[in-house]
């Protein structure tokens, strides 16, 4: 009950601290102070108290598309494990209902950007289910390579057999599995260099453009849904690249967050240290990550 309790309390408080973390890295790779590490928080504030402007031509489902993405969102997060701990929902076969939940996700926000009428949001809506068409199935084959691995059909088990030994007799398609996962990682969350957040330039922008119309609480809970997003990514990316377990609970939960905070500063590193890429290279450098699953795939079944 208490792992419960805990996990609950991560997946709603954490989130947005991560993007405190990246921007404070990237602001000291600048050479600049950077806003308050608990800005995300303060943001989300701001806007739960504003009002919120809907277009005339607008229909509900451009209201509901911030509340059922983040719905499907929350639902997914509670499906991954968070370091060695049993999620609170876990069964045969439900890494296949994490999957379709984030798709879920991403089909109503792009929906939503739809149903503006804009031909702006509707051709950042073409971008992101394009590069979603080449980003989801690397999830796919890894979960598959990981299931192989394990023996195991659900999240818990498939993440709670990677360990030290998995990696000393299976490395090499680890190490393929993590890199695609890397990869995807950046690009679900729409990072640099696949794409960049603070961007206003039309030609370049992707996940931005597709929420421009949205305001108040529904803007925010957009930006509480990336922030989950990038949460419940990165604690599947750290299950398989650190397969660390502690002997007590607390201190299992300490290397988690320590180690979630390490992978935020990993992403603002990574940010600093490149430049966008230019937007027709972006399918490619996803196609490279089916490959390295692909790969994994081919090590393991062999």
């Amino acid at each position: 009950m208490a792992d419960i309790l805990i996990h609950c309390m991560l997946i709603i408080l954490m989130p947005p601290l991560l993007f405190g973390v990246i921007n404070r890295t990237k602001a000291a790779f600048a050479g600049r102070s950077g806003a308050p590490l608990l800005q995300p928080y303060y943001d989300l504030f701001r806007l739960l108290r504003k009002g919120s402007v809907f277009s005339r031509t607008a229909t509900w489902v451009f209201r509901a598309g911030p509340v059922v993405a983040l719905a499907a969102t929350l639902a997914a997060a509670l499906l991954i494990p968070l370091g060695n701990h049993r999620p609170p929902l876990s069964f045969n076969g439900d890494m296949i209902l994490f999957v379709y939940l984030l798709a879920l996700g991403r089909f109503f926000t792009a929906t939503a950007a739809l149903d503006t009428g804009s031909s702006f949001e509707g051709m950042g809506a073409a971008r992101e289910v394009t590069f979603s068409c080449l980003a989801e199935p690397v999830i796919c084959i890894a979960l598959l390579v990981l299931s192989r691995l394990s023996g195991q059909l659900s999240l818990y088990g498939i993440l709670a057999h990677s360990s030290i030994t998995l990696w000393m007799t299976s490395g090499a398609a680890l190490i393929l599995l993590v890199a695609g996962l890397f990869l995807v990682l950046l690009s679900e969350n729409c990072r640099i260099p696949f794409d960049d957040p603070t961007t206003h330039l039309e030609l370049t922008m992707i996940h931005e453009v597709m929420v421009l119309d949205h305001s108040g609480p529904a803007f925010g809970m957009i930006l509480y849904g990336a922030a989950l997003k990038l949460f419940i990514l990165g604690a599947l990316f750290l299950n398989v690249l650190l397969p660390l377990r502690a002997a007590s609970p607390l201190l299992d939960w300490l290397v988690f967050l320590m180690s979630m905070i390490l992978l935020a500063v990993t992403v603002g590193i990574v940010e600093s240290c490149m430049a966008r890429y230019r937007l027709v290279r972006v399918p490619q450098i996803l196609l490279a990550a089916c490959v390295l699953s692909a790969f994994a795939m081919l090590l393991v079944v062999r």
